[in-house]
């Protein structure tokens, strides 16, 4: 049905010019992966400066990862109907303009706006990013560009870190931790010179009209589950946010009954659910989610840790995650060939060791280890070099160029849906054990990421043992 209507046009660029276009499309990747990471070196910068409070705190991170993670399958959803590239354009100029006002916000309820709609910059950019490379790149080809962007994307979270804590070390023109937010200006400019030139537009060759319906369903069902898990534990936990959770169930189901329907009368749906019939898909996306729910929260607490429980610098701090960055690179780059030979098992190794090294930092703080004790962060990052990039292959290698959108979508929406429910659940984890000290809270953190960690490890099992080369 209507994956049979939505073919993508014929790019619309010469060939030799493939290769470049993915140049452009990994500074947008790194991009939008770094702002999530960046900030939580800065986050103590930032709480001293502004006068920031918890609340704030946890918003500046999970404000980014909301709306980023409700309007991702909208983004991809606007790219097949207008023009991927133009999307990723948009996209970009709205991320650099908010990061402009990250920059200049004068307290934290502007700095919080910001993010907010930097997160909005993001979501048009991610999906349409995945959609492109899905069009333009096939067979090895493809393999090789998703690789890239695999790698893009987990070097930009484990370096977020140390570069946030160059950044405001160096006290830039005196800006300091305003710098993380300015960096944006320069490497988007130059994305959006290059874009029209070396970007390929495509698009869905039927047009139909926008579902609005089902952006509002989707949209409200993110945030009955991400909102009163992000501010409820700020609030003590009112009506509100319990009726909020409640009602995300109904709203789910109201979602896919409207698609449905939607798609049996010919209409185009803004969720094609027939590209979710492949088990492989759906196992990769359920695995990718959980994978990510740890990801990122677990670079906040250890963020937070290092600098207000052990009293690190942000630039030392960031040297600590320069560690994670070192493990990292040391395995992604051999993590595609891996997995085309081992399949599954990559991703399962991957968690497994990230998982022990959770438990080495947990036994090492628990004793109160010297500098040490930060070492098993190499280890962290090797495990998680095996998790990302596979994840992100396995999934888009069971997509076709005409389901672009939705899988690409869906796949963002997975990995920002896990990043927000992540960042809201340990923090209430985190910040609510703080009453005993910052070791204990990291403690019984490290040991949620480590569960978690497991979790995926056996969701591993449920993916297909090879994956799609082409």
């Amino acid at each position: 049905m209507t994956a049979t209507r939505t073919l993508p046009s014929p790019v619309q660029s010469p060939p030799d010019r493939s290769w470049s276009a993915l140049a452009v499309l990994m500074i947008g990747t790194f991009m939008f992966v770094l702002d999530f990471f960046i900030v939580n070196v800065a986050l103590p910068s930032i709480q001293r400066g502004l006068g920031a409070g918890e609340g704030a705190i946890e918003w500046i991170v999970a404000g980014y990862a909301i709306s980023t993670a409700v309007l991702l399958v909208t983004g991809g959803r606007l790219g097949d109907q207008f023009g991927r590239r133009r999307m990723f354009a948009i996209g970009m100029t709205v991320f650099v303009l908010t990061s402009a006002a990250c920059a200049l916000a004068p307290d934290p309820a502007v700095l919080v706006a910001a993010r907010i709609l930097q997160g909005v910059g993001a979501a048009l950019m991610a999906p349409n990013i995945l959609s492109i490379l899905g069009v333009v790149y096939s067979g090895p080809a493809r393999v090789r560009a998703i690789s890239v962007y695999g790698m893009v994307m987990g070097l930009a979270a484990v370096s977020g870190q140390l570069i946030g804590g160059i950044l405001i070390r160096t006290d830039l023109a005196g800006l300091g931790w305003r710098a993380i937010f300015w960096i944006n200006v320069p490497l988007g400019v130059a994305a959006l010179l290059a874009c029209p030139r070396l970007v390929p537009e495509s698009r869905a060759d039927r047009g139909a009209r926008f579902d609005l319906p089902g952006v509002a369903l989707i949209t409200a069902c993110l945030v009955a589950v991400v909102l009163p898990l992000v501010d409820g534990r700020q609030e003590g936990w009112p009506a509100w946010s319990w009726i909020a959770l409640g009602s995300s169930v109904p709203l789910a189901v109201a979602f896919i009954t409207h698609q449905r329907r939607k798609a049996e009368r010919g209409g185009v749906p803004l969720l094609n659910l027939r590209v979710f019939s492949s088990w492989p898909l759906r196992a990769g996306l359920i695995t990718q989610t959980v994978f990510w729910c740890q990801q990122a929260a677990s670079y906040l607490v250890l963020g937070l840790y290092l600098q207000q429980g052990r009293g690190l610098s942000p630039l030392a701090a960031g040297a600590v995650f320069a560690f994670l960055a070192a493990g990292y690179l040391l395995t992604s780059f051999q993590a595609p060939a891996l997995t085309i030979r081992f399949g599954r098992n990559v991703i399962a190794a991957g968690a497994l060791l990230a998982a022990a090294a959770n438990g080495a930092l947990y036994l090492a703080t628990a004793h109160g280890g010297t500098v040490a004790w930060l070492f098993p962060g190499v280890l962290l990052g090797a495990g998680q070099g095996l998790c990302i990039t596979p994840l992100t292959t396995t999934v888009l290698s069971h997509a076709e160029p005409a389901t672009a959108g939705s899988v690409s979508g869906a796949l963002s929406t997975a990995q920002q849906v896990g990043n927000s429910i992540g960042v809201a659940v340990t923090g209430v984890l985190f910040f609510g054990a703080l009453d005993q000290g910052y070791g204990v809270a990291f403690e019984r953190s490290v040991l949620q990421m480590g569960a978690l960690l497991l979790l995926v490890a056996a969701l591993t099992r449920l993916m297909p043992g090879r994956q799609r080369t082409a």
